[in-house]
């Protein structure tokens, strides 16, 4: 371990193949505007809520869009890859190895280690890029608050705590209660 922290670049902001070059050891790396960000594993309640999601997610988008979950890159620029916890995009949007644009949905499951990152620089920078909808999940509470981009800035356009539902009809028609995401 100690070799591979030796080859990474100093003076300079990290890359998209400095990223491909981090060891494969159950941590996620992101890049933000050349900086590596590195977060621990999910818990499990962090992963009950975002399969439950994929599989609503999965019955939901139009036959043209894909959901994947992370780990998968989504590339906004050669010092930024991020990798929400669930996204949509077009089909044939994606590479075999990275989704090179924004998502049409990026969504986040909120943990104490990422919760900052998530509600702040991933969501302005997801803004930036031109994702169109970015959604968070608060297992703990439990809610989700939405947001959709218009005129170049988030504006929220729903946020549901516990049993109540969750609609809407934009990237397409979907809805939940956020309670029934966790135990």
């Amino acid at each position: 371990m100690a070799a591979e922290m030796m080859s990474l670049p100093r003076g300079r902001p990290f890359t998209r193949d400095d990223l491909d070059a981090m060891p494969d050891d159950g941590h996620r790396y992101e890049l933000l505007d050349g900086v590596l960000v590195v977060s621990p594993a999910p818990r499990y309640v962090h992963q009950l809520a975002v399969g439950e999601l994929h599989l609503l997610l999965h019955a939901a988008v139009p036959e043209d869009a894909q959901v994947l979950f992370a780990p998968f890159d989504v590339v906004l620029a050669a010092d930024t890859v991020l990798q929400p916890d669930l996204l949509v995009a077009p089909r044939d949007a994606f590479t075999e190895r990275d989704l090179p644009t924004a998502p049409l949905l990026a969504i986040e499951v909120l943990s104490p280690s990422t919760r900052r990152f998530d509600l702040l620089l991933k969501k302005e920078r997801l803004e930036r890029a031109g994702c169109q909808h970015y959604w968070v999940v608060d297992p703990e509470e439990p809610s989700i608050t939405a947001w959709k981009l218009e005129d170049g800035a988030y504006h929220q356009i729903a946020r549901v705590i516990g049993d109540d539902r969750f609609d809407v009809a934009e990237p397409f028609a979907i809805g939940f209660a956020p309670a029934d995401l966790v135990p």
